[in-house]
């Protein structure tokens, strides 16, 4: 999957956004536009796969949500970004009715693809980090293993077997990664 950066010169989110439709992603990191193609079948593949025991877990009409992308989630004044997947909390009292009603997610799942793994190990790392997403999961599939970031971590915790993940206030969330990628058949 090829990743560029778009010729012309896009500072701000309302520019970013005013663009046309042309089924790709657009980002805007740190004020840099960057275009990424529709993903491959594999990368749809996993997104779908952790999407799907995420949903699962979760359930509807708790004080979580989780979703995946297309969706434009506004980090900063010059930050939209489009995570694979993103879990949310909710206000019962006051639901989202639109992207920018997200805030912070607290939890951001990447898939990597050969095209968006340094934007997505770099750029992207640094501003979940910065905002204070509580976890980061970056997938690396031909590895078969999800590297952990929080915060305050200066290094990735590499997970290859099963893993938990609990939201603030949620329920603990087991995933089998060997089960996982071995469903997909992926080898």
């Amino acid at each position: 999957m090829h990743m560029s950066t778009v010729d012309v010169p896009l500072t701000t989110i309302e520019e970013l956004l005013a663009l046309p439709e042309d089924g790709s992603r657009h980002e805007l990191l740190r004020g840099e536009h960057v275009v990424t193609p529709a993903p491959r079948f594999t990368h749809q593949d996993v997104v779908g796969e952790f999407f799907l025991r995420l949903r699962t877990h979760i359930g509807h009409g708790t004080s979580f949500k989780a979703l995946c992308s297309p969706a434009d989630i506004q980090l900063g004044p010059r930050t939209l970004v489009q995570p694979d997947i993103f879990v949310f909390k909710v206000d019962p009292e006051n639901p989202p009715r639109s992207y920018s009603d997200v805030g912070v997610p607290v939890l951001v799942v990447e898939v990597l693809s050969p095209g968006t793994a340094s934007r997505d190990r770099g750029a992207k790392r640094e501003i979940y980090q910065e905002v204070g997403v509580a976890e980061y999961w970056i997938v690396d599939v031909d590895s078969q293993v999800v590297e952990r970031w929080r915060p305050e971590d200066e290094r990735p915790e590499i997970l290859r077997q099963a893993f938990e993940w609990r939201p603030e206030g949620g329920e603990i969330l087991e995933l089998d990664l060997v089960e996982l990628f071995e469903s997909l058949k992926i080898s």
